[in-house]
């Protein structure tokens, strides 16, 4: 909501004046429940709090002002717990303001989260999330490969602390599994952290594998880690983790629901329980977004579906062409999975836990780093970029660049390769992008 507050029988009982409440807002029709698509346009925004704005105002404030003494120290009872049932309202911008809160509203209505964050960058969700679920002599079991920031935040920092971590490779079986995690459970397992499709290769995790196995091993409920994944690559739209067995879902919002290549921003969505974990380490340490990004999210949000299905539609052509091209070794294509041999259980996955193929993916070029540069740098539409999900199409060189630092018999084991480009479809026409893509292949 853009605003939320005491009730009015709150203010009745204790004399505290209550700031103007807001009108609930419509998510059904009779029976019928709206559509994601539908609560963009409005949902957690009462224009009548914002003189009619049709679209909320960028609220710019750094604090927020009570109506009297007494509802300050009635917040701030609710804050500390000397009064049960906690605070509502806004006091300080490092903590939330009605931006933030509106976006943080619609984000959770796409996975039908109980509850959601917004945060300054995809890399700021990830590490509160760390920081809020670890401490010394943990163990963090997570999927390989991941985003290289996030491995080198898991290894090289909290490794600094104290922090160990087990893997498994994305696509590894219930067995597999069961194995890290067996070898895990003699210590504590504060998070199993997943990220699917993996970054860069587009292999998928088993959520349901990881679920069961997770409650396989931890029998005791009040001893499982929480499930948390990094859907950056297909969400909201193409896969919604948290009905697969993921407790916890973050987000690179830059990505797909910012979708322009203008902000860059962060979100988690889960349970309350774990959201209100979460969110307490945020209003510590100050990674909210700002209010400005927040608006724009906002925005982005209107009109995600619609990007998201225009890019998905370009990649299903642009993917048909460069599979049988003479210069291309393969394409790591999510809709290929069905049709390519040896790919049966992740054509498994996809089936189970995908709706869409998305449209970020890895073209595998015959030959090597000379080759990949070669088509790189004869892009003529495509831009030479790191990124993905925005309105325009790119492409970058993850071994050169994106995981640079990952030790080369680490990449090598993971399948990033020299001949390895990632390329993120966007919204452009699907022909010239293909045009785009067989002069720079011409040009090896």
């Amino acid at each position: 909501m853009a605003i939320k507050n005491e009730t009015d029988t709150e203010a009745d009982l204790t004399g505290v004046a209550a700031r103007t409440k807001p009108k609930p807002s419509v998510d059904k029709i009779g029976d019928r429940k709206l559509k994601p698509s539908t609560l963009m346009m409005g949902h957690g925004y009462d224009p009548m709090l914002s003189e009619g704005s049709l679209k909320p105002p960028i609220f710019l404030t750094s604090t927020f002002v009570f109506p009297n003494a007494a509802a300050g120290k009635r917040h701030f009872e609710g804050v500390t717990g000397k009064r049960p049932g906690g605070a509502e309202g806004l006091v300080y911008s490092r903590f939330n303001g009605p931006n933030q809160e509106i976006l943080e509203d619609r984000l959770g209505i796409w996975e039908d989260a109980e509850d959601a964050l917004a945060f300054s960058s995809g890399m700021s969700a990830i590490a509160t999330l760390f920081l809020s679920m670890v401490k010394p002599g943990d163990t963090i079991v997570h999927s390989g490969p991941l985003y290289a920031a996030t491995e080198t935040l898991i290894a090289r920092i909290l490794g600094r602390f104290g922090v160990h971590w087990l893997d498994f490779p994305a696509g590894a079986t219930r067995e597999e599994i069961d194995a890290v995690l067996s070898k895990a459970a003699t210590g504590r397992v504060a998070l199993i952290y997943l990220e699917s499709p993996a970054n860069p290769t587009n292999a998928l995790v088993d959520i349901q594998a990881v679920a069961a196995s997770r409650d396989a091993i931890f029998k005791n409920a009040a001893e499982r880690p929480p499930i948390a994944i990094d859907n950056t690559f297909l969400g909201p739209l193409w896969l919604q983790p948290l009905k697969h067995g993921a407790d916890i879902v973050v987000y690179s919002l830059t990505k797909y629901a910012g979708g322009h290549s203008d902000l860059v921003a962060g979100g988690v969505l889960g349970s309350k329980e774990h959201i209100n974990t979460i969110r307490m380490m945020r209003n510590t340490i100050g990674t909210i977004c700002d209010p400005h990004t927040a608006w724009m999210l906002m925005r982005s949000l209107e009109t995600l579906e619609l990007r998201m299905s225009r890019a998905g539609e370009n990649a299903v052509k642009v993917c048909e062409y460069l599979r049988t091209h003479p210069k291309v070794e393969r394409v790591g294509y999510l809709g290929f999975l069905e049709s390519t041999p040896g790919m049966e259980r992740q054509a498994d996955i996809y089936r189970r836990h995908c709706t869409g193929a998305g449209s970020t993916f890895s073209l595998i070029i015959k030959g090597g780093e000379t080759e990949a540069f070669a088509f790189l740098d004869a892009l003529k539409i495509a831009k030479l970029a790191v990124s993905l999900g925005g309105t325009e199409t790119l492409a970058s060189h993850p071994a050169a660049m994106t995981h640079l630092s990952v030790p080369d018999a680490r990449k090598q084991a993971l399948g990033i390769t020299d001949n390895l480009v990632r390329i993120s479809i966007g919204v452009e026409d699907a022909d010239d992008l293909i045009a785009d893509f067989e002069q720079a292949l011409a040009a090896i």
